[in-house]
């Protein structure tokens, strides 16, 4: 049986005319009827670009000289921004990047929804470009022909780790200390045995938890130790599965003492959270997104709210400040412990939270029989498809749906549109500046009948 052989990728870079940009990004151009997917290209600019990859319906390549630019390309913040692939439009202007996600939306509510807004909102623009990420995952690698450690993320479109000794769009306590954690981890024992770095930033304080895939030596215990100290950081391991994860510095007091928080001034809230619980990573647009939703939805003293995918109450304790009653549901056991842990530290009594399978019909759970004025809905990527065809069964008079995912907001507006909303309002939120995510937020309201 003969192999397929790789085809031979031409050495020489080719001339690119970009016409516009894929949903990842990527400029597009044509080639004798061909598609070009060109890294680092924008709309309107030539570019010599080097062939990466090849397909019978498209090629797939990155910029190497820009001849003729765009009025919206920018020098990029980040001196990594070509090679690593935690940010794809750096070389973007903010404007120009919050334009492109907006069109986005625009696109995926007319292919996959067939509807569009009784009117767009202003985007909701970050206070920062960089600095803002409280939340990642970071790989760790060594790389023996190197003789070195590197903490970081991905080159784009492959599985090598970039090569980076800070990263500007971390929260500086994290993006300023990867190269002194690369020195530590070099360093340690286990110098070829820590897979990974997650990283969460609170108001207080930054964490960073280590998949270590091995017990630690005394001694490689005491050097994290001795950098969480110095760097004014929590230390967490992680030996096995997500059960596992304890903190070593500070010393511990049990594990309701290992958390973090932010604040939500406006609804004098203080949220705590474990650092590998799910939260937002951009704490401006966090405060911004959570106005907007308690202001759409207009609850009022006596009403009763119902939010969706709550988590530990980003949503759900605000709502709480405003209405009568509000349930928090949410599929995660432990976030629904942590959601009335919150409730409780925030002294709160009209909120209570549940844990349910929301990916069928729940309207007979007996925290849903008395039904709801008002809901909020903030799924994951997957959407929110099956649930949609059961709100109805509500009737609130308003919903409001937070996206991380545009074509299933557009999908799932498309169901409740025929199921008797009208979709009254959306835009979008740069929750993940000099990237590709659109983050969206849309206000239904039920159509009179």
């Amino acid at each position: 049986m003969s192999r397929r052989r790789r085809k031979v990728l031409p050495k020489e870079p080719v001339r690119c005319v970009i016409e516009t940009l894929s949903h990842d990004g990527r400029g597009i151009a044509r080639s004798d009827g061909k598609t070009q997917f060109v890294d680092g290209a924008l709309p309107g600019e030539t570019v010599m670009a080097k062939m990466v990859s090849t397909r019978s319906r498209f090629d797939e390549l990155r910029a190497l000289e820009v001849l003729e630019s765009a009025p919206e390309r920018q020098a990029p913040p980040c001196e990594f921004a070509d090679l690593c692939g935690g940010c794809s439009l750096q070389h973007m202007s903010a404007d120009a990047q919050i334009g492109f996600k907006e069109n986005t939306l625009r696109e995926h509510f007319a292919h996959f929804g067939g509807i569009e807004p009784e009117a767009w909102v202003p985007p909701m623009r970050s206070e920062a470009s960089v600095g803002y990420r409280r939340k990642a995952r970071l790989g760790v690698r060594y790389v023996k022909a190197r003789e070195s450690v590197l903490v970081g993320f991905r080159e784009k479109r492959n599985s090598f780790l970039t090569d980076i000794d800070h990263c500007v769009v971390m929260d500086p306590r994290i993006g300023e200390r990867i190269l002194p954690l690369r020195e530590l981890l070099h360093g340690m024992d286990a110098f070829d045995r820590i897979a990974q770095v997650e990283v969460a930033c609170g108001d207080d304080v930054a964490a960073m938890v280590l998949r270590n895939m091995d017990d630690l030596s005394d001694r490689d215990r005491q050097a994290l130790i001795d950098f969480g100290k110095a760097h004014e950081l929590h230390i967490y391991l992680q030996p096995k599965g997500p059960d596992t994860v304890h903190r070593i510095w500070p010393a511990s007091a049990g594990r309701a003492d290992e958390r973090l928080h932010y604040r939500l001034e406006e609804f004098d809230l203080t949220m705590a959270f474990h650092p590998m619980d799910f939260t937002q990573v951009n704490a401006g647009i966090n405060r911004s997104m959570v106005h907007r939703a308690v202001e759409w939805l207009d609850v009022q003293p006596g009403e009763r709210v119902l939010d969706l995918f709550c988590g530990l109450g980003n949503f759900t304790l605000p709502l709480a400040r405003r209405s009568g009653q509000v349930v928090g549901v949410e599929g995660d056991d432990a976030m629904v412990v942590r959601g009335r842990e919150n409730a409780v530290a925030n002294g709160l009594q009209n909120v209570t939270f549940h844990g349910a399978d929301l990916h069928g019909d729940f309207t007979g759970q007996s925290w849903a029989r008395e039904g709801f004025d008002k809901v909020l809905i903030d799924p994951p990527r997957s959407g929110a498809e099956q649930i949609c065809e059961h709100l109805t069964a509500f009737g609130a008079s308003r919903i409001v749906y937070v996206s991380c995912n545009p074509a299933t907001l557009a999908r799932d507006a498309g169901v409740l549109v025929r199921n008797g909303y009208r979709l009254v309002r959306a835009g979008v939120m740069d929750m993940f500046p000099h990237t590709t995510h659109v983050e969206s937020i849309a206000l239904f309201e039920r159509s009179e009948r």
